[in-house]
Order: C-alpha cells, then sequence, then structure tokens
C-alpha cells in the first residue's frame, strides 16, 4: 500500500465471539481507499464475520460480543448511540447469492433510492437508469423493467443486487464471495464490474479463489484461525510473502 493511499477502513484490536466462542481474534487491519482489498483464508477462517462487522450487521445475532474499534473514515463506528442505518447506507452489500427483492427489475434499484433519498420521480428514473448501465444490465433489461426480477438469470440477478448497492452511492462495497453461485461467464462479468467500481469506491472481496484475488486484488489480508496473519499490497503477497502459514496456503499446503 502506497503511502499516498487514504484508509477508509481500519481495525484496531478487533475481537468478535458467538456463544463465546471467539472467531475472530486481535484483528488490526487497514483496508486502502478506492481499491480492491481481498480477504482470503481457509473455510471457517472468519472472513465473512470480518466482512459484516464492517456494516455492523452482526448485531443481528443473537449471543454475539464484539469488542475493539472498526474506523470508518476515522470514526468509531461502535461507539454507542451512532445511527446505525447511517454506517449501513456507507456500504452496500453483496452477497454469495443475489437476494433481489420480489418486485420489478425497475423497483429493486429504486427501493433504496425512495427510503435514502430526497430525489424526485424523474430523478429516481434516471439514477436507476444509470446504475444498471454501470453493472451492464440496462441494454438487457430496459424493454421489461416492470417484470418481476425473479424472471433474471441468477447472474443477472447478481448484477441487479449490485445496482441496487450503488443506487444509494455509498462509500464502500463489501462482496461476500459474490461470484461462487455463478457461472464462469457470469463470474467474469462480476470480476469486471468491480474492477470498474474501485474508481469509485472502496471494494472490499471476500474470496475463497486464490486465482481471483491474483486477479483482482490492490491489497491483500490474510486470515487464519480468526488471525490476521499477513497482509499487504497484492503483487508484495503473492510474489514475496513472509509467513510460513502464508506460504502454505498459497501452496496448497493448507486449504
Amino acid at each position: 500500500m502506497s503511502t499516498e493511499s487514504r484508509i477508509q477502513i481500519e481495525t484496531k484490536n478487533l475481537n468478535v465471539s458467538f456463544h463465546d466462542h471467539v472467531v475472530l481474534q486481535n484483528i488490526d487491519i487497514k483496508i486502502p481507499a478506492k481499491k480492491l482489498t481481498a480477504i482470503i483464508g481457509p473455510s471457517g477462517c472468519g472472513k465473512t464475520t470480518l466482512l459484516k462487522s464492517f456494516n455492523r450487521l452482526l448485531e443481528i445475532q443473537d449471543d454475539v460480543k464484539i469488542a475493539g474499534q472498526i474506523l470508518v473514515d476515522g470514526k468509531n463506528i461502535l461507539r454507542p448511540h451512532l445511527d446505525v442505518p447511517d454506517i449501513r447506507k456507507k456500504m452496500g452489500l453483496l452477497s454469495q447469492k443475489p437476494y433481489p427483492l420480489p418486485m420489478s427489475i425497475r423497483d429493486n434499484v429504486a427501493y433504496g433510492l425512495r427510503i435514502h433519498s430526497n430525489k424526485n420521480k424523474d430523478e429516481i428514473e434516471k439514477t436507476v437508469e444509470h446504475c444498471l448501465q454501470e453493472v451492464g444490465l440496462w441494454n438487457e433489461v430496459k424493454g421489461r423493467l416492470h417484470d418481476p426480477a425473479s424472471q433474471l438469470s441468477v447472474g443477472q440477478q447478481q448484477r441487479l443486487c449490485l445496482a441496487r448497492a450503488i443506487a444509494v452511492e455509498p462509500e464502500v462495497v463489501l462482496c461476500d464471495e459474490p461470484t461462487s453461485a455463478l457461472d464462469p461467464l457470469a463470474a467474469q462479468q462480476i470480476e469486471k464490474l468491480l474492477l470498474k467500481l474501485k474508481k469509485d469506491y472502496t471494494v472490499v472481496l471476500v474470496t475463497h479463489t486464490l486465482r481471483q484475488a491474483k486477479r483482482v486484488a490492490d491489497y491483500v489480508i490474510f486470515l487464519y484461525f480468526g488471525m490476521v496473519i499477513e497482509q499487504g499490497p497484492a503483487d508484495i503477497f503473492f510474489n514475496n510473502p513472509k509467513n510460513p502459514e502464508t506460504k502454505a496456503y498459497l501452496s496448497g499446503e493448507i486449504s
């Protein structure tokens, strides 16, 4: 990470446990703004838990304990009495499987705008078109905007969910293995979109695929058994890893 990179998200001594089972231990990371950061590591190492700590979605689960600090633009979002919906508005989320809302293609994108913005009808229509163009869907759906979103293919649904996420103008796009349910062509489309979006957004990608991280990441965080083993710029991380466990993971010795 260059010295010029602004830090968008930073955690300090972050610890998370569920039902007294420790999932994340003493997490200290820095995520640069307007870069694509990949969080990698074996299944069950805490990648998704870390991602969901950034938008405080962990708190909707029972018996979760969170300690430490999560700084977004220098402000600790774990402080009491903060406006949690406002925090989540800054964080678009793309899940493993697409979850379009049970409404039309158009209304999926417009839904958040009606809640979070003061845009009039014409402004909303322009934003819907812009966001669908951003994710490469406009030409595919412009003649059927009022059809149910459920009629789209899985790959199209995932791009629609991405359009919905960016419609409210978040600062960060959180992606939890967003290509794992897609065929190779649809997965490639999502990867290209994420690379395009980082010019305007900070993108944080949880991925279980090392090849994908190598293709798209500017910065990498490696988790193992709930701890950060190594982090750094992608070229250094992949070409000159420092930690023996990192070397073992990259060589396939641990998975």
